[in-house]
């Protein structure tokens, strides 16, 4: 009974010391040693918050550069974030990427169907990803700089401005955050 009693008080030693201590210790080194003392990244565009840069967000006009589709609930709904689960030979999978493709070709008509980047049809594992690899957006210049009346060189140049490279020239990818390099846009339209 006294090493139960023992074990019970060890056990909820623990408890107390992970759920709280633990975590107080992870937000204070967030806070020194975190980008943005450990917010979230906003991005702003005429002093008000237009998103956060971490989250993908839906651009259906013209005008803007498209992000991957999301099939978290809603549209980029945080709260339902997650994959669909769907394997690359389900019929219905495979039916709303053929959609996606048709919906994509509408708006790129300068494009052949082979040239539709599989990112922008296929959504991501989150259904979160707030950005593109460079190819995806060099891919909508045409579109965006047609729209806003603009040279494909002057929208091309912004791109080229907002590709972020790899950590340390290592880790990761080349992306490009959809909502930053929309913002960059409306910025230039100034």
């Amino acid at each position: 009974m006294k090493t139960l009693l023992k074990s019970l008080k060890i056990t909820l030693a623990f408890c107390i010391f992970f759920s709280v201590f633990y975590i107080f210790v992870l937000w204070l080194f967030a806070q020194f040693a975190g980008p943005n003392n450990g917010n979230a990244e906003v991005v702003t565009l005429n002093g008000e918050v237009v998103g956060a840069a971490n989250v993908g967000q839906a651009f259906t006009k013209d005008i803007y550069f498209w992000s991957r589709p999301s099939c978290a609930g809603d549209g980029y709904d945080a709260a339902s974030s997650g994959g669909s689960n769907k394997g690359p030979t389900n019929p219905e999978y495979l039916a709303e990427v053929e959609a996606r493709i048709d919906s994509f070709l509408i708006h790129h008509p300068y494009l052949k169907r082979s040239e539709v980047p599989a990112e922008m049809v296929t959504a991501s594992g989150s259904g979160l990803d707030p950005n593109i690899t460079p190819a995806c957006a060099y891919v909508q210049v045409k579109r965006v700089a047609q729209a806003r009346g603009l040279s494909e060189e002057a929208v091309r140049a912004i791109v080229d401005k907002s590709v972020e490279k790899p950590l340390l020239g290592l880790f990761g990818t080349e992306k490009v955050n959809v909502l930053k390099l929309n913002v960059a846009l409306e910025e230039a339209k100034k």
